[in-house]
């Protein structure tokens, strides 16, 4: 079985980057972000656990039709939007993404927010499908583009 659970079809691939100033301050987009021990530099990230914050590209999309709008990866607070492999796949695991590696912690819970961007039952679209925490094992340098590669 664990045969079974380590293998995928390809690896994946980093799709978007953000970072915030403060907690409630507006994600910026970045081309490419230095990946620290506490987290992306320049973010208002938490060291340890959720240090970085990852979503599915292909889970925005379903979150979008639960909330009967458009979603884009600012809305979601994530740090880093990746497609083309089950994150889910990945929890408790290390992932290579450019020059960094991170281990897959867990879940990462929509917080209240979401009922405010992305309007009433927001918070309910994005649960199952709001994310994954990490924390960093190897900082490095991550940019668009570059690979998702379970380690």
């Amino acid at each position: 079985m664990a045969e079974l659970m380590g293998n995928h079809a390809r690896h994946g691939r980093v799709d978007w980057i953000g970072a915030r100033s403060s907690r409630r301050s507006a994600l910026i987009a970045l081309g490419e972000a230095e990946i620290a021990e506490a987290g992306l530099r320049g973010d208002h990230s938490r060291p340890g656990k959720r240090a970085v914050t990852l979503i599915q590209a292909e889970h925005l999309p379903v979150i979008a039709a639960l909330c009967d709008g458009t979603v884009s990866p600012e809305a979601l607070r994530r740090n880093l939007v990746v497609s083309g492999i089950n994150l889910a796949a990945l929890r408790g695991r290390d992932v290579a993404l450019g020059g960094a590696v991170l281990h897959v912690t867990g879940p990462c819970a929509p917080c209240s927010r979401m009922e405010e961007t992305l309007g009433p039952g927001g918070y309910s679209a994005v649960r199952h499908h709001g994310g994954w925490c990490a924390s960093v094992v190897r900082p490095g340098r991550v940019g668009l583009g570059d690979a998702v590669v379970p380690c």
